[in-house]
């Protein structure tokens, strides 16, 4: 029998790109998922939405309640905007344990953070993040003989619209790039767009672009190595498979071990936490250890209000 999964959060275009990939990885037999239930919180979209979105992708079930998608499903996404909602609507499914993956921005704030890392230690199966995270064209690069393509000590990236809920993405590529062990963050400044500086345990460092700008921009990396520079610019109609491909097997329990550890799959969202409160306190480098546990972080609730304005209108 195929492991039934359930798609909590409908609000951006992800559930509906992601259910083809899906069908797809379970007709080559990389991952024997099928979707049976989806649930909409109705914080971004219409009341309703759940059951059109159902009828369009085909898939058996549209719960009015997200408790009764429990005995639907073996496992679920959250899709939420509101990252602030994720912990919130993952819980029944991780009380029973069920697999979960946690779209991005995984969490926004420090106590949600601990909560994750808990419940890993519980053995909770998590995983999620941004599909940034295991992009073709960073693992192509990374596969390269490090004797031919040299030892990358620094990175430039960065990408638009905003400074978490997309700016996370950037973060995710350098760290896929360069891998664990990020130490510090620092807000340098900026023009139009905030500049981070993150730096690596190793030394090796990270300077990105994120926040507000006029329209959407690419997402954009660029690796410098004692040897030569690499331009990394990820195509967007591949970007998400590479993700599912790495989750879903862990999920469905086809693997015993997840994609990245939970200490390392939150790195980004660490990261940039510390950027934000080194533009909040003047510039000043601070350490992913140095956050506090009451750290309220980004807003997720505000977040989704605003996408819900400029989706609706109200």
């Amino acid at each position: 029998m195929s492991f039934r999964l359930g798609l909590v959060g409908l609000c951006t275009s992800h559930p509906e790109s992601w259910v083809p990939i899906i069908r797809a990885l379970q007709k080559e037999g990389l991952a024997d998922v099928e979707v049976t239930a989806c649930w909409d919180s109705a914080e971004t979209r219409l009341a309703g939405f759940a059951k059109e979105f159902a009828t369009k992708l085909s898939i058996p079930k549209a719960v009015d309640r997200l408790e009764d998608m429990l005995g639907e499903v073996d496992g679920v996404i959250v899709h939420t905007t509101n990252w602030d909602k994720h912990l919130e609507q993952a819980r029944p499914f991780v009380d029973a344990n069920k697999p979960v993956l946690l779209d991005k921005p995984i969490v926004g704030n420090m106590k949600d953070i601990n909560q994750l890392l808990d419940w890993v230690k519980q053995g909770k199966k998590i995983t999620g993040g941004s599909s940034l995270r295991f992009t073709t064209a960073g693992a192509a690069f990374l596969a390269q003989p490090v004797a031919e393509r040299g030892d990358v000590h620094t990175v430039f990236g960065g990408c638009g619209v905003d400074e978490y809920n997309y700016g996370i993405h950037a973060y995710s590529f350098a760290c896929q790039v360069l891998g664990p062990g990020v130490q510090s963050a620092q807000c340098l400044g900026g023009t139009r767009q905030k500049h981070i500086k993150i730096t690596w345990q190793t030394g090796q460092v990270a300077i990105l672009a994120v926040g507000t700008v006029d329209k959407w921009l690419p997402f954009h990396l660029t690796a410098i190595t004692n040897k030569n520079v690499a331009q990394l610019k990820p195509e967007g109609g591949s970007l998400y498979r590479p993700l599912l491909e790495a989750c879903l097997p862990y999920m469905t329990g086809k693997v015993a071990t997840p994609p990245l550890p939970m200490a390392q799959l939150l790195e980004p969202e660490l990261a940039a936490m510390a950027a934000r409160q080194s533009w909040l306190n003047g510039g000043q480098v601070v350490n992913l250890s140095d956050l506090r546990h009451d750290d309220a972080g980004y807003d997720g609730t505000q977040f989704a209000l605003g996408y819900r304005r400029a989706r609706l209108g109200a």
